[in-house]
């Protein structure tokens, strides 16, 4: 009897749809432990067999789906970027910025995404330039797009912003990128949450202060 009639076909389909979940479940899981791991004890303490070990799975299935430590870290930095949020960070920023009428309120806005993202994200850049620090190439290239990727994000928030005449006149695209680069480093959350013991909520606040004090036009 052929597959299709008997229900073979389908069985299959159903199998193959089972074992790509069961993988994914597989993949989050070693994000989260590695996440964990590298965090708590550094990129170069942190062995592929202790984050396989950890995740339940084969280091084999770790370099098979992540290439290494190195590919793992890139994984973990995209993931942050989504935020903790179920729409990504990066979509919820800009579709605020089209709502936006009042600047001082986007200001706000800003800081609370900053509070939201930067105790995701600014760990594992930190995590990135100590690695980079002690002479790891692939950490050295990583933190070199990440540094990248972000500026380039920041212009792009910068120009819409601008064309929307949110933001007080004389001022440029380069400028006002640059107050959004320096507001969302690792370094500041570096300084204020981690060194100086500020909640996540306090550094936002901070944030949209600054950004309004130095981008907005007085009242």
């Amino acid at each position: 009897m052929p597959q299709a009639v008997n229900g073979s076909g389908r069985a299959r389909g159903y199998d193959a749809s089972l074992r790509r979940e069961r993988a994914e479940a597989s993949r989050r899981e070693v994000l989260a432990r590695a996440r964990e791991l590298l965090l708590s004890q550094g990129f170069g303490a942190t062995t592929i067999a202790q984050i396989a070990r950890a995740a339940g799975v084969s280091a084999e299935f770790v370099y098979k789906n992540f290439g290494g430590k190195p590919g793992l870290v890139r994984a973990i930095w995209d993931q942050s970027l989504l935020g903790s949020g179920d729409v990504p960070a990066e979509v919820r920023s800009d579709a605020a910025q089209e709502a936006a009428t009042e600047p001082r309120a986007l200001m706000e806005q800003f800081g609370r995404f900053v509070a939201e993202v930067s105790p995701i994200g600014s760990p594992v850049v930190l995590l990135v330039r100590d690695a980079a620090a002690s002479g790891d190439a692939a950490m050295a290239a990583l933190l070199e797009e990440v540094d990248g990727a972000r500026y380039r994000r920041m212009l792009h928030n910068a120009r819409h912003v601008l064309a929307r005449g949110l933001l007080r006149p004389g001022l440029s695209e380069a400028e006002v990128a640059d107050v959004f680069f320096a507001c969302t480093s690792a370094e500041l959350y570096e300084t204020l949450v981690l060194k100086r013991g500020w909640s996540h909520e306090r550094l936002g606040e901070f944030v949209a202060r600054t950004l309004t004090a130095n981008l907005v036009a007085a009242p």
